[in-house]
């Protein structure tokens, strides 16, 4: 819809206010109710939209190690943020109150350099720009107790009951003993404007994954961002608790948030990806993919951006440890699905649930493009069996400061995301890793208190 139909719209649904937010850099949604005149008047130039939002973490806490784009420095004055009228839907668990995603940018296309959807939107533009549109689709998987966000402080996040017991992956029966919950997850999210290719729960107490049907890159990036947030406002409706933290407990496998991709012609008409070849991959697909496994390791904290995602990223977890890919394999970083016209495709398995949808989407894009377009070849051969005892590519990094580090001296970071990005993210990673470390742990206290 243009603007004249929007304005319509909205004034046809009689909601004297609307919902606008923005994505920071952790992939937590940061909006406001606007009143519906003065969101139409904002449609014309833009509103101001607090820089706060990238000066501090997830829990409010001003970054105190440098940052530049915001801060005490600059006043933490205000940056002007656009609406994009592509993301105009309705909440139908608030009354089908409508909602819009915006990004900051003083014009349509060009956007503070930190800002994730707007760094989206410029490698995006860069992919149209040589001819391909990226078809992507995120899956995630996640674990949800009958608690309430009070209860949760008061227990000390310790002993929480999950919706279901034990280990009963693909579990018909779970699934109907919480129907009304999942049918509402089904439904409800359709209905916000994320389609579900599926629904079901996976092995562990109260777990359940979705995958979103797959769009275009930029929409498949709102769609995932949005299904977190949509499924914790979900939740709550049913005495619900979901969280999409990647590694719950030593015990049991980590949260997955895979993404899929591909490359199309200008037109959308031809999986780019798919070759009619002995091995189903065209040679573009194959350059991408050596992108993908070079820049890696020199990337991952926006694949693994918390301390507790390399938690997950250990041997024999459902998660990947090694540069490697291989056809149909889950034990690969990279799973390469060349079933056909339509479906070949990349599963990139690094991915997390706790991830920034944006970011991650644009890393994947990036790195494989730059594949392309340095025409790498795929000299790494594809793993057979077990990829965690494929070292031969080598090993990602196997904690945050680690990565962080590789990233912060990274040319091949800094080509992709340009300088600005890439010191404001590590130091945001920095300062995630120094919160960790100031702090004593409960594995430190049962280990010493008593013994050492």
């Amino acid at each position: 819809m243009d603007k004249k139909e929007i304005i319509k719209r909205l004034k046809e649904i009689g909601h004297n206010k609307v919902k606008v937010a923005i994505v920071d850099i952790d992939g937590v949604l940061r909006g406001k109710y606007m009143h519906r005149d003065k969101f139409i008047s904002a449609l014309e130039g833009g509103f101001g939209f607090c820089s706060v939002v990238f000066g501090w973490d997830m829990v409010d806490a001003d970054y105190a190690n440098g940052i530049k784009v915001t801060g005490w420095h600059t006043g933490y004055g205000d940056e002007e943020a656009r609406i994009d009228l592509n993301t105009f839907r309705t909440i139908p668990w608030e009354g089908d109150s409508p909602f819009f995603l915006a990004d900051f940018g003083k014009e349509q296309g060009e956007g503070l350099a930190v800002c994730p959807r707007s760094l989206l939107r410029k490698i995006l533009a860069e992919a149209l720009g040589q001819g391909y549109t990226p078809m992507f689709s995120q899956e995630f998987e996640w674990f949800n107790y009958r608690e309430t966000s009070s209860g949760l402080h008061e227990k000390n996040f310790q002993d929480l009951q999950p919706i279901t017991p034990g280990m009963f992956g693909y579990s018909i029966l779970r699934m109907s003993e919480n129907s009304e919950f999942f049918n509402d997850l089904f439904d409800l999210s359709e209905a916000f404007g994320i389609p579900l290719e599926g629904l079901h729960t996976e092995t562990g107490p109260g777990v359940t994954e979705a995958a979103i049907q797959y769009s275009g890159i930029l929409e498949a990036a709102d769609r995932a961002a949005l299904f977190k947030t949509a499924v914790k406002e979900i939740g709550n409706k049913h005495g619900i608790i979901p969280s999409f933290m990647a590694k719950q407990t030593s015990t049991l496998p980590g949260c997955s948030g895979h993404i899929h991709q591909s490359l199309w012609d200008s037109e959308n008409t031809q999986n780019l990806f798919f070759d009619g070849s002995k091995d189903g991959m065209s040679d573009l697909m194959k350059s991408y993919i050596a992108g993908q496994l070079h820049c890696l390791p020199e990337i991952l904290p926006l694949f693994a951006p918390t301390i507790n995602s390399y938690k997950r990223l250990v041997e024999g977890a459902w998660a990947p440890t090694t540069l490697t890919w291989g056809k149909d394999n889950r034990t690969t970083a990279l799973r390469v699905l060349a079933s056909g016209k339509k479906a070949t495709r990349i599963e990139h398995r690094v991915v997390g649930s706790d991830v920034n949808p944006y970011l991650a989407m644009a890393a994947c894009l990036a790195s494989g493009l730059y594949g392309v377009k340095n025409k790498l070849k795929l000299e790494v051969a594809p793993t057979e069996g077990n990829g965690y005892k494929n070292l031969e590519n080598g090993v990602l990094p196997s904690n945050l400061m680690e990565a962080s580090n590789r990233m912060k001296d990274s040319a091949i970071a800094e080509a992709l995301f340009g300088a600005a990005f890439v010191d404001h993210f590590t130091k945001t990673r920095d300062w995630e890793w120094k919160r960790f470390s100031a702090e004593v742990t409960d594995w430190e206290t049962k280990r010493y208190f008593e013994i050492i």
